[in-house]
């Protein structure tokens, strides 16, 4: 099926950098312009399957001349946004036939179903299938993911330095890669260095480079990363693990523009963006004495907070098919989730965030013998130790254990009881074991405990075949 393709007129270069990346992530192609005379020449190729634009476009106005539009091609779309909100502006959108309009701050996820629905009579709709993040550096369109993507993209055509704030797992590298692969530096090298993976005493030549001689095993000079980075960006991961010594070295840098290797005399003069990244309290370290606060005022020009999964818990079944897509496309089987699969991952913790996710999903792709992966396995695996052997969640809330009883027994083949009746005594039994042995076996009691009748509870352990005195 071939691609729709949309024209975007829009003069504010992060709510176009939105738009576009929601709708690329559904498949679609977007070609954007500032101005009407531009609009009007894209438009003139005939290839576009709806029209997009802004009100206020600098001088212009967006909504005078969308007449001539709509005379030249009646069957085009138009969909009108404007930070304008007034009844007027609402009422003239509405005169020119757009098919919807839409006031500042809008939600993108209409924007984007409102697309797909306008398409629809000239093109047969969109099939959610085909909907396709893959391509793109970030997963997700909840809420606090669009803050995210309107700060990067306030960030791509400058070179301020940047603080990536989040738990670990958040995809703090792929946001670093985002501001370098979309910004005025994407043609240039793209350098990460983990703070915490390398030795104190080789973090200085690590980053600057160093000359021969200059210590015990440097045979021969070396290249450091802000070298490396030239014309690029240096991706700082960590950094709250930076020994002091290398933070004022760090400090000096930044302020002046320039480095001189370890062992060496001669300076280099710096063309460099700093983007650093760490999951911990930088306001902590600095009042311990661990972090300069001066160091810290020079990278945290822009910050840029993450936020963990269970906080954007509507991005989870994007992220999960991201996962499944990509396993796919390294070679592992194609598998995909049932609907209540999906439910139970959109419920789960994630302490590990978005890595803890991906590793699951390639774990599932693994084990699952079936093409459809089953919410059985998904709430085994949850639950298995060796989840949390691993430095996983292994907590699951009461009601994701019961679905994954219940789609155990869903699969049991055991004849003679109901399903109600088998479910209930998954639970019963072990809660009155629990009870009796708290009580030391005193049914009297364990009745009191439960808030039951003790004759109930005599004829509870009868039907279980409990003995009592087992507890004691």
């Amino acid at each position: 099926m071939a691609k729709h393709t949309v024209l975007l007129v829009e003069d504010d270069p992060s709510v176009s950098h939105i738009i576009q990346t929601a709708l690329k992530a559904e498949g679609i192609t977007v070609d954007s312009c500032k101005t009407v005379p531009a609009r009007d020449a894209l438009l003139a190729s005939g290839k576009y399957d709806l029209l997009i634009t802004d009100v206020g476009l600098g001088e212009e106005d967006g909504l005078a001349t969308l007449d001539a539009v709509k005379a030249r091609d009646p069957e085009l779309p138009i969909i009108v946004i404007s930070a304008q909100n007034t009844l007027n502006t609402a009422v003239r959108a509405t005169e020119t036939g757009a098919f919807e309009y839409f006031p500042k701050p809008f939600d993108l996820d209409d924007l984007v179903e409102a697309v797909q629905q306008a398409m629809k009579p000239r093109s047969g709709g969109l099939s959610s299938e085909n909907a396709n993040e893959d391509n793109l550096p970030l997963v997700g369109r909840s809420p606090a993911m669009q803050e995210v993507y309107r700060m990067i993209a306030r960030l791509l055509n400058n070179d301020l330095s940047v603080l990536i704030l989040g738990e670990s797992g958040t995809g703090k590298e792929l946001v670093a890669e985002a501001i370098h692969n979309l910004g005025h530096r994407k043609s240039g090298p793209f350098i990460a260095v983990n703070m915490a993976a390398i030795p104190t005493e080789l973090i200085e030549a690590e980053l600057f480079g160093h000359e021969k001689g200059a210590f015990t095993g440097a045979v021969s000079s070396a290249v450091g990363k802000f070298e490396q980075a030239q014309g690029g960006t240096l991706f700082l991961d960590e950094i709250g693990d930076m020994p002091m010594h290398a933070q004022t070295r760090l400090l000096r840098a930044l302020q002046s523009g320039e480095i001189n290797r370890v062992g060496g005399k001669g300076l280099i003069k710096l063309d460099v963006r700093i983007v650093a990244a760490t999951n911990q309290d930088i306001a902590s370290l600095i009042e311990a004495g661990k972090f300069r606060e001066d160091l810290y005022y020079r990278i945290n020009v822009v910050p840029i907070e993450l936020p963990a999964l269970r906080e954007r818990a509507s991005d989870v079944p994007a992220l999960a098919n991201h996962f499944l897509n990509l396993a796919a496309s390294e070679g592992l089987p194609k598998k995909v989730l049932t609907k209540e699969g999906m439910d139970i991952l959109s419920r789960h913790g994630w302490r590990g965030n978005v890595r803890e996710l991906k590793n699951l999903i390639y774990r599932l792709v693994v084990t699952s013998r079936e093409e459809v992966i089953s919410e059985t396995l998904i709430g085994q695996i949850l639950q298995s130790p060796h989840e949390g052997e691993a430095g996983q969640s292994t907590e699951m809330d009461f009601s994701t254990r019961v679905k994954a009883i219940v789609g155990g027994l869903l699969g049991d083949k055991e004849n003679g009881s109901s399903l109600y009746a088998r479910a209930l005594e998954k639970f019963e039994r072990p809660m009155l074991e629990e009870i009796l042995h708290k009580a030391g076996g005193n049914q009297i009691k364990a009745a009191n405990m439960l808030g039951i009748n003790r004759n109930t509870l005599r004829k509870k352990l009868t039907e279980y075949d409990i003995d009592p005195t087992q507890s004691r």
